[in-house]
């Protein structure tokens, strides 16, 4: 059997961490009078808390001290933090633990590589945290996606080429991220949105182990 290296996205691939963000970004949006929508939320998937911000505030069409840039990205961080605590095991997407499990018993490294700086507590929480062969995060990274850096240092760790490695990803961000690094992308979500990955899936309960068994073979 031949070795890939399977690097899945946290946020809205293993645990739907999305809608927390969204609800304390929009919290901080409301208190400086700023209003987005669900479709901009969009641009804020698999984006740095910095450019998070940034994006936020030009749709308000406002200017802030550093000091106060820094201050409304602790204050949205707290938020999220309250939200994550109270994660289980229960928030883990369908069929995603089938799909580790038919990684493992093939013998496959597994990583995460994820923008989020709380993955490893996430993990933890929701009981995955052994699943993974190496966890790159965003303590591990300089550069945000769409540059590959988080997935070219997790297909390092797990000792394969690049070119040997699957991304499963939710964002235009990160299929765009795999895509750069020459790894096949994989979409998680709807093809509209998703249309650059190299394969599309609503979610994973459409993966077969098939299709699994293919990605490793071919």
């Amino acid at each position: 059997m031949s070795k890939k290296g399977f690097i899945f996205d946290l946020d809205g691939v293993i645990v739907d961490t999305a809608k927390y963000h969204f609800l304390a970004w929009r919290k901080l949006a409301n208190s400086l009078d700023i209003d987005f929508s669900e479709t901009q939320n969009e641009q804020l998937k698999g984006v740095s808390r910095v450019r998070s911000l940034e994006k936020i505030l030009s749709w308000g069409d406002i200017t802030i001290s550093e000091d106060k840039f820094m201050e409304l990205m602790a204050k949205k961080n707290d938020d999220y933090l309250t939200h994550i605590n109270t994660m289980d095991e229960n928030e883990i997407l369908a069929d995603v633990p089938k799909v580790l499990e038919h990684l493992k018993e093939q013998k496959q490294p597994i990583a995460l590589g994820s923008a989020s700086k709380n993955a490893r507590t996430i993990l933890k929480k929701v009981g995955l945290y052994k699943s993974f062969d190496t966890i790159v995060d965003g303590n591990d990274v300089s550069k945000a996606k769409p540059d590959p850096e988080v997935f070219l240092i997790a297909a390092k760790q797990l000792n394969t080429n690049p070119e040997d490695c699957i991304v499963f990803e939710d964002s235009v961000a990160g299929i765009q991220a795999a895509n750069t690094a020459n790894m096949i992308s994989i979409g998680i979500g709807e093809e509209s949105i998703l249309g650059e990955a190299d394969y599309v899936f609503k979610d994973f309960t459409q993966i077969s182990s098939e299709f699994i068994t293919e990605l490793i073979t071919n």
